[in-house]
């Protein structure tokens, strides 16, 4: 394939992209992540927030994960079916860790807002919305 056909093909693309992203990122879909978290003896870790979101085909969830001193090392806790009917409204997720790797103190934490839309007869990946923060894990 000639360069500037294969060139033009990804750059419509990257625009057809663009554009499908563009309607969530300017509406008021949110995310938001409480400055605490708990961290009980057991290792479970229960992380909060709010989020508002709409226009959902497929179910919703808002997953979480956490991390400390090694952002590479990643927890995922738990994921909440969340309603997207342009309300706010409350999450919160709550995972047991296995591992030693967190401890009371700073933390990281990303938070997401992803619905499994249908595509084509398969349950595709869509971001409402995301967001990171740093907390607190507290005794809990």
């Amino acid at each position: 394939m000639p360069v500037r056909p294969a060139l033009a093909a990804a750059l419509g693309s990257v625009a057809m992209l663009c554009a499908a992203v563009a309607p969530a990122a300017a509406s008021s879909e949110s995310v938001t992540v409480d400055p605490t978290g708990r961290l009980s003896s057991d290792g479970t870790v229960t992380l909060s927030g709010t989020y508002t979101c709409t226009g959902a085909m497929g179910p919703v969830f808002i997953s979480s994960s956490v991390s400390q001193e090694s952002s590479s090392y990643r927890h995922g806790i738990g994921g909440t079916r969340a309603v997207c009917d342009g309300s706010e409204h409350h999450w919160e997720n709550t995972g047991r860790v296995t591992s030693e790797k967190l401890k009371h103190g700073a933390a990281h934490v990303e938070a997401t807002i992803m619905e499994l839309r249908p595509e084509g007869g398969l349950p595709l990946p869509f971001f409402h919305a995301t967001a990171q923060q740093d907390i607190t894990l507290v005794k809990g």
